[in-house]
């Protein structure tokens, strides 16, 4: 009896498995167009039931092989979707009606729903990025797509701060880039290791790097802005950008782009390609791919320092040449020993770092039988970056060796980011329940390289070989997620329309990791510089992790969340949503949202939102310790930055066996966010939505100004320590931010073979601080008067512009499509509001500065030579516009402009300036007009 059962389990496999092939399959022709009989190319052409499609060519026509009893679906952006069985016919034309329904992109992010829908009829707004505008200008990376696309989101590349040069800090409607949670295919991204902490936008903050996904890997990418902690978890107080992957099961795509701005900088080499790989009418298998090349970009200006090789520290004169003779006789010869040695005055590199990135993606899902599917996603990306630190002149003996560098040297930080991920899970069906259960790992690692450096407190001589390259160390972070999530919708459920059921649960588990670098890199070896002063320990530009700075802590977290959804009404749609969570390292959170969305007629709906959130501190903001090298007014200080954990931080001062700040430990930031806007559709095409949001976050987690030893509760805390600074993380600021949303689009087909798409879309944000929070006595008590009192230091002016004004207030973008045939033309353009930097110091707000906006406009034309081969040349910031450069008083005039050496707004205006940073207000970059070409090939 065991035999024949076996035989019949083996061939009932073999049937589920087979089965569908054993149909006769047929070559299928055709032709898609539209309602006025012009063709529709890129129509979709599935086979029902199945990944088995294909997309129309530029004639509209397509060519698939299914079985003779399939069922052809045609569907296109602003057309209805058709249905028709095959019937054993060969050849299948279709027209495409115009939709009045369903013009825009069906989204599934905002709602747990089991069916999407149109991102003008969710209950919370939702922009979507296709593919093709994902590839259709110069931009090679997610982060800057987004910046130019969505105009509530906002990221820029920054230079000399470390390794923040080499992930961009971003955020969305005004706030941190870790307020904004990212999801991949539905489930959460990792964050970063790297914490910002240098005076970039986003400081204190630690971010997800985007620029790991290759963008051949993308479908789509959807934007909810709107607060969605309830749904989602913490870190979504801002809104969430899921990642939606390719799920192609036929062809194969690729592109090569070359490019390069008009310095002849920039160079950009970039080759990838997407294969879609069909498994026998159950499933498919999409590998992505991409090679990025992206060169350096220096708009450094002249050292105007007065004394390269005779003068004090940042290249001053020293006290001794007192007279104006005196001072004329000393320039005659620094002078002359600049040009002796050749010396270039241009000795700082400023703007976007050198990277090199190979990164892969798969996507993959297959239909078991028996009701089950598993789904596969993941990626592995390794990342090199190379860029400058700022330059040690030949008169800093605390900081160079002239037998090495006698000229002095300019050190660069050298980065290998290290970034996996994979999701795993499997789909069925139980009693009417769909359900998912999947686990979610990922990892980023970002390692530190330090050369053309020293270590200046090693004993120096002609003799002597000391090291100029360094190990500094290296951050890790790990993140591991299982959900179980079951999801049902009823449509036969008493009065209402429809109701939708979501429940599930989540386990997740976080870890940091900080590794110490060699030995050299962070030692001091105790040389007495020839002025006397001790020499600096550690590589310059960036001392390594020490011993004391390893750090391996980990955490869990357990959440449950509940979702309802119900069309209470034809025209009423509400939503409701909880979460709860609880964190092994300090504690719990409950957090809601309910949503409404009210159609008042079919061309005018009415939606809104109000919930609360929360956000945990990362374990990268609660442990995170390193000392490093920074220089305010040309003078080298190490700076300690500390975690929360700390004696320095958590102990008050009247500790007599370790003083402190008397600082609380961190707690979760609370948010209560609330939105309102409506939604309209006049016409067959035309769409509108405008939407309003206030967010208010309590107990906001940032990283403190610097506390200097010269105040006296300062040097009492750090004694026995060698820095002259330290800062740390605490819950000190409430905020407020405030904005509106609007985005209009227009499709208009001018004729049989030509299209004109429009778009007009921008954000306007407020975000003000409401308060500052200190229950520390030692802080609050602190003695000492004017600027140096601890209260003002622990979240300064500068610190308080950076976070009101440091982005764009505003962001516009007006583009347009047109298509004629085979060609298209698409222009852009988007303005980039104000920012505003302010000194720490009150008395010197006469340096505060407005930085103006600016438009930045970008071209491209296209042809499709043939249904192989497409080609696309363009020119990003056509217009060579950069950002104002950085004057005195805001008063002047901005053409007119001097500069003060002793500014001191930012990390980066900090270290020296001296008229080569001229360029602080990083609304979109400083690397002038771009030119590309990009060549695509479809088989």
């Amino acid at each position: 009896m065991r035999k024949p059962l076996l035989v019949s389990l083996f061939l009932l496999l073999v049937l589920s498995v087979a089965g569908p092939a054993w149909a006769q399959s047929i070559t299928v022709t055709g032709r898609v167009t539209g309602a006025n009989g012009a063709a529709v190319p890129g129509a979709t052409v599935l086979e029902r039931g199945t990944t088995n499609g294909t997309p129309t060519d530029n004639t509209g026509r397509y060519r698939i092989e299914v079985p003779n009893t399939a069922t052809l679906v045609f569907s296109a952006i602003g057309l209805t979707t058709q249905q028709i069985p095959v019937n054993g016919r060969t050849t299948v034309d279709v027209q495409l009606a115009d939709s009045k329904t369903d013009l825009s992109e069906v989204v599934v992010t905002g709602s747990r729903a089991t069916e999407g829908r149109s991102n003008i009829l969710t209950a919370s707004p939702v922009d979507v990025i296709s593919a093709r505008e994902i590839r259709a200008f110069a931009q090679t990376d997610v982060s800057q797509v987004l910046t130019y696309a969505a105009p509530s989101f906002q990221s820029s590349r920054q230079s000399i701060t470390d390794g923040t040069d080499f992930i961009d800090p971003a955020s969305l409607r005004g706030l941190g880039p870790d307020q904004v949670l990212v999801l991949v295919n539905g489930k959460r991204r990792h964050t970063q290791s790297l914490v910002n902490i240098n005076g970039s936008i986003g400081r204190g903050s630690v971010g997800t790097d985007l620029n790991t996904i290759p963008t051949a890997s993308i479908k789509r990418i959807e934007v909810l802005r709107d607060g969605a902690a309830a749904l989602y978890g913490s870190d979504a107080i801002a809104g969430v950008i899921n990642i939606q992957l390719k799920d192609d099961s036929t062809g194969v795509n690729s592109s090569a782009l070359y490019g390069q701005t008009t310095e002849s900088d920039g160079k950009t080499e970039q080759v990838d390609f997407n294969v879609g790989i069909g498994l026998n009418k159950r499933g498919f298998i999409d590998l992505s791919g991409q090679f990025l090349n992206r060169g350096y970009v220096n708009r450094a200006f002249e050292d105007t320092a007065p004394l390269i090789y005779l003068g004090a520290n940042g290249g001053n004169y020293p006290a001794s040449a007192n007279t104006e003779d005196a001072r004329r006789q000393l320039k005659a010869q620094d002078d002359a020993l600049v040009a002796t040695n050749g010396f270039n005055r241009k000795d700082i590199r400023v703007g976007q770092s050198a990277t090199r990135n190979f990164g892969g993606f798969l996507n993959a899902g297959y239909r078991l039988g028996m009701g089950y599917e598993v789904y596969l996603s993941g990626g592995a990306s390794y990342r090199t970056g190379r860029g400058p630190g700022f330059n040690r002149l030949p008169n800093q003996p605390t900081q160079s060796d002239p037998n090495i560098f006698p000229n002095g040297f300019l050190p660069f930080i050298n980065t290998k980011i290290y970034d996996q991920s994979a999701i795993v899970g499997v789909r069925k069906t139980f009693g009417g329940f769909a359900a998912d259960l999947s686990n979610t790992f990922g990892r980023n690692e970002l390692g530190y390289y330090v050369s053309g450096s020293i270590n200046a407190s090693l004993p120096q001589g002609a003799d002597r070989i000391n090291p100029t390259d360094f190990y500094a160390g290296r951050l890790a972070f790990l993140q591991n997620t299982t959900n179980l999530g079951f999801s049902r919708h009823f449509t036969d459920l008493g009065p209402l329309e429809t109701f939708n059921l979501a429940f599930g649960g989540e386990f997740r588990y976080d870890r940091f990791l900080i590794g110490k670098g060699e030995y050299a890199s962070y030692a001091n070896f105790g040389r007495v510089a020839s002025n006397g002063s001790p020499a600096v320990p550690g590589a310059q530009v960036f001392p390594g992790y020490q011993p004391q700075d390893e750090t391996n802590q980990s955490r869990t977290n357990v959440a449950g969340y509940l979702d309802l959804e119900s069309d209470i009404t034809a025209r009423l749609l509400l939503h409701l949503a909880g979460r709860a969570e609880r964190y092994s390292d300090f504690g719990g959170n409950v957090s809601g949202q309910a949503s409404a969305r009210y159609t008042l007629t079919d061309a005018l709906s009415f939606r809104g939102t109000v919930g609360n959130g929360f956000r945990a501190p990362s374990l990268q903001q609660r442990y995170f310790v390193n000392t490093s090298t920074q220089f305010v007014s040309g003078v080298a200080n190490q700076v300690l930055t500390v975690n929360n954990e700390n004696p320095i931080v958590r102990n008050d001062i009247s500790n007599t066996t370790q003083p402190g700040f008397g600082v609380e430990p961190l707690k979760q930031e609370k948010s209560t966010n609330y939105s309102a806007g409506l939604t309209s559709r006049i016409g067959k095409s035309f769409t509108l939505t405008v939407d309003a949001y206030q967010i208010d976050i309590h107990d906001r987690i940032v990283l403190s100004s610097q506390f200097t030893t010269a105040n006296p509760t300062v040097a009492a805390i750090l004694k026995g320590l060698p820095v002259s600074r330290v800062q740390f993380f605490a819950n000190a600021v409430n905020t407020r931010t405030r904005g509106i949303d609007i985005i209009a689009n227009e499709r208009l087909t001018l004729g049989e073979r030509s299209r004109l798409l429009l778009t007009a879309a921008a954000n306007f944000n407020e975000t003000k601080v409401q308060s500052v929070n200190s229950s520390s006595s030692t802080i609050n008590n602190d003695p000492t008067a004017g600027t140096s009192n601890l209260q003002n230091t622990l979240f300064d002016r500068s610190q308080r512009a950076r976070l009101e004004n440091g982005n764009p207030r505003s962001k516009i973008n007006l583009s347009a499509n047109y298509s004629y045939g085979i060609f298209g033309i698409e222009a852009r353009t988007v303005r980039f509001g104000e920012i505003q930097i302010k000194d720490a110091d009150p008395a010197r707000s006469n340096l505060d500065q407005t930085f103006s906006a600016k438009w930045i406009t970008d071209l491209t034309l296209s042809a499709q030579i043939m249904k192989q081969i497409g080609v696309i040349v363009g020119v990003n910031n056509l217009f060579n516009v950069y950002p104002d450069k950085i004057y005195v008083n805001p008063r002047n005039n901005p053409n007119n402009f001097s500069v003060d050496p002793t500014l001191s707004y930012s990390s980066t205006l900090d270290n020296s300036n001296r008229g080569r940073f001229l360029y602080p207000a990083n609304q979109f970059g400083f690397i002038g007009a771009y030119y590309f070409a990009r060549v695509n090939f479809t088989l």
